[in-house]
């Protein structure tokens, strides 16, 4: 296993990061055990997970996704072995703290409590900001349209909240997740000139089919050692290659939940791009998961790449990528099908 810093922290963190969102929805608690003891044999010691989750979000079954971790916690107690990782959602559902913002003190004390009551932990390594309260483009809209309300939790408030939580033990980092980079460059202006909790990582969509991330969060990346904790880096599958005969296979995220995951892939051109890599992934003897893994782990800007598996099969083939060796004719071909087929879905 490979690791990177968190930011500018002391915590080493596995470039591969076990993503959860199917517990509890796609996948049984036994399914998490087993995946969650794999994972950490292999050296994978950061996993990322949500209140919200399980995916789909639903009323029934949101915080399902902590509480199976928090099971494996208290089974296994090997709670010091993992660097956890989960998320307040933003403006949200009536069936989760009655709607609204959710970064104001009062629901933020409530969120948090309650994570580490279903995590059955004192502390959460790194407590994210699932996407942000006001008014900006995220989950890959386009054609922003500014709209001056001021009802949202300010940067430095929210900062301050979470600072509260970061004195008591609670939480040990703080990060971002669907954000831009003006809201990322706030955020760590804000910190330094008022010497509060500085964001440590922005998780957010990044893969052969959105590359989106290197125009301008890139640079902040680097520049700023905030590093990237790429979601989606399979496209939710479709670079694992199993949906290029342009069928589902039964239990698939595709087969099941069709309808939540259109709006993201049902582009004019997601097609072309997958067979153009997969022709890549063949040409090269490569198994194309692990082609595209390894992609968005190369990147200078990466931290982790998180993956959702719901097999163990795709697990194993998954944690494997970080071994795999991409060659320098590999990445210009890449490269060549980006320009042609310039990220189809958001």
């Amino acid at each position: 296993m490979n690791y990177r810093k968190l930011g500018t922290t002391d915590l080493k963190v596995s470039t591969i990061c076990l993503g959860t969102m199917t517990w509890g929805e796609q996948n049984t608690q036994e399914d998490g055990f087993e995946q969650m003891d794999y994972a950490l044999d292999q050296g994978v010691n950061f996993w990322d997970t949500a209140e919200l989750y399980a995916v789909p979000p639903k009323a029934e079954t949101f915080g399902h996704t902590e509480a199976i971790i928090g099971n494996w916690f208290k089974k296994t107690k090997k709670r010091n072995e993992v660097i956890l990782a989960t998320k307040v959602a933003g403006p949200s559902r009536e069936y989760l703290r009655d709607g609204g913002y959710n970064y104001g003190i009062e629901k933020l004390t409530e969120a948090i409590n309650d994570s580490l009551k279903r995590l059955q932990t004192d502390y959460i390594d790194l407590y994210q900001l699932h996407w942000p309260e006001r008014n900006t483009n995220m989950f890959g809209k386009l054609g922003y349209e500014h709209k001056d309300k001021d009802d949202w939790n300010k940067f430095e408030d929210v900062l301050g909240n979470l600072q509260r939580f970061v004195k008591d033990g609670k939480i040990r980092e703080v990060g971002l997740s669907n954000e831009t980079p003006w809201g990322v460059s706030k955020y760590l202006e804000i910190a330094k000139e008022k010497n509060l909790p500085r964001m440590m990582s922005i998780q957010n969509p990044y893969s052969l089919l959105n590359r989106t991330y290197e125009i301008g969060l890139a640079e902040v990346s680097i520049r700023d050692q905030i590093g990237l904790l790429a979601y989606s880096p399979l496209a939710s599958g479709y670079l694992s290659g199993k949906y290029r005969n342009e069928t589902y296979p039964k239990g698939s995220r595709m087969e099941r939940d069709w309808e939540f995951w259109k709006y993201r892939y049902n582009t004019p051109n997601l097609k072309n791009a997958v067979n153009e890599y997969y022709k890549i992934s063949k040409k090269h003897s490569l198994d194309m998961s692990q082609m595209s893994l390894k992609f968005c782990e190369l990147q200078h800007f990466t931290t982790s790449v998180i993956i959702g598996a719901t097999t163990m099969e795709q697990l194993k083939t998954d944690i494997e990528s970080v071994n795999v060796n991409l060659s320098d004719e590999v990445i210009k071909e890449i490269n060549e099908i980006q320009k042609i087929y310039p990220n189809p879905c958001p």
